[in-house]
């Protein structure tokens, strides 16, 4: 679903660009980048076909894409600053105890070799391996909207193993080779150390299963609801005492009269309609606490079945866990959104300053255009069209 602002919302996106732009006064020493930050951003806002630095340069009146392409390789100016303001703003406008957080990735496709990253690994947006980069990306899933908190670069082992490509592309030193479920470990300490509210999160089955992942989350109390592939093993309590079993296994054996009918949230076409059964697992458990292998069946074909690994407050009704599973689909529009909207995949660096700059900025961008929308829908400016 997408949504087209009236005219009252529109006037409203100076006002908007103007207060977000004076968040980030601070991070430039100098006039000349602090103001083209703002055109970049603009540009990024505005329904300009292609965003990068040529037709951002040209929204801007400029005759060359040289400032705007200073913006992300030459000017100073700390990228991480920047997207802490990003998730104070985004908490502030949208913060909300009951919101979801969300890990997903998405691929940049890429010509060549040189792109910081890059190399033929498997894009889930292209469905297939391609040449690309890959991003991994937290999100907020609020009752008042949605948009991204945070990213990380994933950077293969041999490009991190790589001195030559690593000096040419500006990888700092500092940074080694992380698998994705570590990327987004970094990311979501980062919010909550922050102490963004959050009652939950959810994840597809990269970091679901991870258990170093889960088991530092639950270290955190932080409860989710994370996709793992059905030979996934997770401990169960039997007649002969604590067993390792395969989800896929688990669920054959204790779910079948278990199923209730619930919707996932809606969609296109409606509310997603699925069945659901849950077992209690890890026989071991913190005082306060419950652990649940979740399954959903899809009831017009029973051999399409996905597994959920949970950890979750006692008491804790299938409603609610339903319910966060199906909150994944949000980082997906946000990512759709973000690419179509914002051009968070139109960049033209190739450098690792250059990436995360743009990133940040697109990511800061869309996360304008939610709250715009969102305000917009509380006064009843908003239509939503599918």
């Amino acid at each position: 679903m997408s949504t087209t602002l009236t005219q009252h919302a529109v006037e409203h996106w100076a006002v908007e660009v103007d207060r977000v732009h004076a968040r980030l006064g601070t991070h430039f020493a100098r006039v000349e980048p602090r103001q083209r930050v703002r055109s970049y951003l603009v540009g990024l806002l505005s329904s300009v076909e292609r965003k990068n630095g040529w037709h951002l340069a040209e929204h801007a009146g400029e005759r060359t894409p040289a400032g705007m392409q200073r913006v992300l390789s030459g000017a100073c100016w700390d990228a991480d600053a920047v997207r802490d303001d990003l998730r104070t703003y985004v908490i502030e406008q949208l913060g909300d105890s009951e919101a979801v957080l969300v890990i997903d990735e998405t691929g940049f496709l890429k010509k060549g070799t040189k792109s910081v990253g890059v190399k033929r690994q498997y894009s889930g947006t292209a469905g297939r391996v391609e040449n690309c980069q890959i991003g991994v990306f937290l999100a907020y899933a609020a009752p008042q909207g949605r948009a991204f908190l945070d990213r990380e670069l994933y950077l293969p082992a041999e490009w991190a193993e790589d001195a030559v490509r690593r000096h040419d592309t500006g990888v700092p030193e500092a940074i080694l080779f992380q698998t994705k479920p570590q990327l987004a470990r970094q990311m979501l300490e980062r919010a909550l150390d922050a102490e963004v509210p959050a009652a939950w999160l959810t994840a597809d089955e990269v970091y679901g299963g991870d258990r170093r992942l889960r088991r530092w989350l639950e270290d955190r109390q932080q409860p989710f609801v994370m996709a793992i592939k059905r030979n996934e093993p997770l401990w169960l309590g039997t007649d002969r005492g604590p067993q390792q079993l395969a989800a896929a296994a688990i669920a054959a054996a204790g779910a079948p009269d278990a199923w209730t009918r619930l919707s996932a949230g809606d969609g296109a076409k409606g509310p997603r309609l699925y069945d659901w059964a849950r077992i209690a697992i890890r026989p071991l458990r913190e005082r306060g606490w419950e652990h649940w292998l979740l399954i959903r069946r899809n009831p017009h074909d029973p051999d399409d079945v996905a597994y959920y690994v949970c950890f979750a407050p006692v008491g804790t009704p299938l409603a609610a866990l339903v319910r966060v599973a199906g909150t994944r689909w949000a980082i997906e529009t946000c990512i759709e959104e973000a690419k179509g909207d914002v051009g968070l995949d139109q960049y033209e660096v190739r450098k690792w300053d250059g990436w995360y700059r743009h990133i940040t900025l697109a990511l800061l961008a869309h996360a304008m255009l939610m709250v715009i929308r969102a305000r917009a829908g509380e006064k009843g400016g908003v239509t939503a069209t599918t």
